[in-house]
């Protein structure tokens, strides 16, 4: 089975019951914030090696890594690691977009990511400001203004909506 297949049964589906599942996202939480504070503080420096190198390098488990690199694979500098068939002798590489990790953060509403300090000297607060916005108007469905037969034509023809655009409605 693939790495990425025993994170993802262990994460989401029926391996742990609900107490075990709580404690483990809570470590994977504290992990993933210690790894992202050490990758943050050399923005532009990639990481390459093996999975099981990073695991050893940022002092966790194979598993815990592979949840970290399917997390951030999607705030990578123009290319994703083989996650799916990843195994623990695949090279991996992180090297971050800080704008795309910053947006996937605030989508993820991992606020304990997107409020770390290293955050300060990375992007500017404005940045970050507008990136937060982009991200939840993102999620915001807004309803076109509704046209009543007297309005005037979208057109604009100047004829009233029910005589243009709106007579074969």
């Amino acid at each position: 089975m693939a790495l990425l297949e025993t994170w993802r049964n262990m994460a989401y589906g029926n391996e742990l019951d609900e107490k075990r599942r709580e404690q483990m996202w809570s470590g994977y939480f504290a992990i993933e914030k210690g790894i992202y504070e050490q990758i943050l503080a050399e923005p532009e420096k990639a990481v390459t090696g093996t999975v099981k190198e990073l695991a050893e390098k940022y002092n966790t488990e194979i598993l815990i890594m592979t949840g970290f690199l399917d997390g951030i694979n999607e705030s990578l500098k123009g290319y994703e690691n083989p996650i799916e068939t990843m195994d623990e002798d695949t090279e991996v590489k992180i090297e971050i977009d800080p704008e795309k990790l910053y947006y996937n953060m605030v989508a993820a509403k991992a606020n304990w990511l997107y409020e770390l300090p290293a955050w300060d000297n990375i992007l500017s607060e404005e940045r970050r400001k507008e990136l937060y916005r982009e991200q939840k108007a993102s999620g915001t469905v807004r309803k076109a203004k509704k046209i009543f037969p007297n309005d005037p034509c979208p057109c604009g023809s100047g004829k009233k909506y029910k005589k243009c655009c709106g007579r074969n409605q």
